[in-house]
C-alpha cells in the first residue's frame, strides 16, 4: 500500500458529506491551557470557549501567543499544563473534523490541483471523488485557471487561496486561519477575505489571527485579545472595538506599543 503524508493543515479534517446526520464536535474548550519551553511560558493559563458557527479573531501584539494558540487548539502542540477537549456529542469520532491554513502555505512540489486531489488521497477518497472534489475547490473559488500550474511558483496570494481551497475541499466543521492575508496586497487580501465569507456563510466555525485591525472590524463576530501570552479580553467584536474594557486593549486599538 501506498504511503501518503500530508502537510499538518489536513491532517484532522475530515470531509464535510461524512458529517451530514453526524453531531458535531464542538464547542472546543481549552481550560487553564500553558504551554512553556526552556522555563519561558508563552501561553499562561487559557481558558476559553469555542462555539459553533462564530468567527473568532485573536488579535494581541507580537509575541502575545496568537499562533501557538492556534497550534495548540488544532493539536500540533501539546499544552504543558491544563485541558483542550472537543466536548460536542460527535468528540468520539475517530477523527476530528478540523483544518488549519498557515501564513506561509505549504506547497507541494506539483500542480495546484494535485495538491487538492493529494490532499483528499491522505483523507482517504477514492481516485474519481478526488478529481471531482479537487475540480469543484478550484471552480468554486475561481482558480481553475492554475490547476495545471505548478503550485510553488504561484504567486503568494494564488498559493494563499489555493490553500485555502485546499482546506475547503476536505469539508472540516471548524478551520483555524494564521495571519492569511499577512503581507498580501489589497486586491489579494480582499479575495482572502471573501472565501472566510464563503465559509462562515456555509457554516463553518472560525478561528482566525491577524494584525489587521481593519480586517478584524469586517470579519470579527467575537475577540479574543491576548498579551504576554495571557487571555485580557474575549468580548463580541462590536463591543471590543468601541467600549474595550481593558487599558492594554484600548492601547492597543489606538496603535500604541505594548511591553
Amino acid at each position: 500500500m501506498q504511503s501518503l503524508t500530508a502537510p499538518a493543515e489536513w491532517l484532522s479534517a475530515q470531509p464535510r458529506e461524512a458529517m451530514h446526520g453526524e453531531p458535531s464536535i464542538l464547542p472546543l474548550v481549552l481550560r487553564n491551557v500553558s504551554y512553556a519551553i526552556r522555563g519561558k511560558t508563552l501561553v499562561d493559563g487559557l481558558s476559553i470557549e469555542f462555539t459553533q458557527g462564530r468567527r473568532t479573531i485573536i488579535l494581541g501584539p507580537n509575541g502575545a501567543g496568537k499562533s501557538l494558540t492556534l497550534r495548540l487548539c488544532h493539536g500540533l502542540i501539546e499544552p504543558t499544563a491544563g485541558k483542550i477537549s472537543w466536548q460536542g456529542p460527535g468528540a468520539p469520532l475517530p477523527r476530528l473534523r478540523h483544518a488549519m491554513v498557515f501564513q506561509r502555505p505549504v506547497m507541494l512540489r506539483r500542480s495546484a490541483l494535485a495538491n487538492l486531489t493529494h490532499a483528499l488521497a491522505v483523507q482517504g477518497h477514492k481516485r474519481r471523488e478526488r478529481r471531482e472534489r479537487a475540480w469543484e475547490a478550484l471552480e468554486r473559488f475561481g482558480l481553475q485557471g492554475l490547476a495545471d500550474r505548478p503550485a510553488r511558483v504561484l504567486s503568494g496570494g494564488e498559493q494563499q487561496r489555493l490553500a485555502m481551497a485546499r482546506a475547503w475541499s476536505l469539508r472540516p466543521e471548524m478551520l483555524f486561519l494564521d495571519e492569511p492575508s499577512a503581507a498580501l496586497d489589497p486586491g489579494a487580501t480582499g479575495a482572502i477575505e471573501e472565501m472566510i465569507q464563503a465559509f462562515h456563510d456555509e457554516g463553518l466555525t472560525i478561528v482566525m489571527t491577524t494584525h489587521n485591525l481593519g480586517q478584524a472590524r469586517r470579519l470579527a463576530d467575537d475577540v479574543i485579545f491576548l498579551h504576554h501570552g495571557r487571555l485580557v479580553e474575549h468580548t463580541p467584536a462590536e463591543e471590543f472595538f468601541t467600549q474595550p474594557r481593558s487599558q492594554a486593549a484600548a492601547a492597543f486599538l489606538k496603535g500604541e506599543l505594548l511591553w
